[in-house]
């Protein structure tokens, strides 16, 4: 393995980073990669069950600062996706989301759409406060279910850690 993917690893370990791990993976998840921070803020909760609220906090945090990242890119993405504008599904989900304003943010926490939707927003040009927190409402409550659902799906201690 090349010495920077193990750094990388490394930097990203729970418990040893723990609340700057969740950011930067609730960060990238709506970003770059197509992968859910859940597991991430889930395993930090268990580990350390006092921090679960700073944990949801920041996971939310990191999470709409990369779903208002999406948003500027969309807005400079215009000239990119102009020659497919005229698509029947295109133009239905324009009007629906024109017709939602920033309100379709609220649905950024849905898996394989909610980045591209925060995407579409800037892309829109709808104003980018109220987008921002709109996102941040939804991904709160996002991590807020995730994880205390798996907290009470999983609720015995990690014996498999030691």
């Amino acid at each position: 393995m090349p010495d920077w993917l193990t750094h990388l690893l490394a930097l990203l370990a729970l418990p040893e980073y723990g609340l700057s791990t969740v950011a930067v993976v609730s960060f990238i998840s709506a970003t770059l990669l197509p992968m859910g921070s859940e597991p991430a803020v889930f395993g930090l909760v268990k580990l350390n069950p006092d921090l679960f609220w700073p944990a949801i906090l920041v996971a939310t945090a990191g999470n709409t600062v990369g779903g208002a990242l999406d948003w500027w890119l969309g807005r400079g993405a215009l000239a990119l996706v102009e020659h497919r504008r005229h698509s029947t599904v295109h133009v239905k989900a324009l009007d629906w989301l024109e017709r939602l304003g920033p309100k379709a943010c609220l649905l950024s926490w849905l898996p394989g759409i909610g980045d591209p939707l925060c995407t579409v927003a800037g892309w829109l040009r709808m104003p980018f406060w109220p987008c921002v927190g709109y996102m941040a409402i939804g991904k709160f409550l996002r991590y807020l279910v995730m994880t205390a659902g798996l907290l009470h799906l999983f609720p015995g201690g990690l014996s498999w850690v030691s």
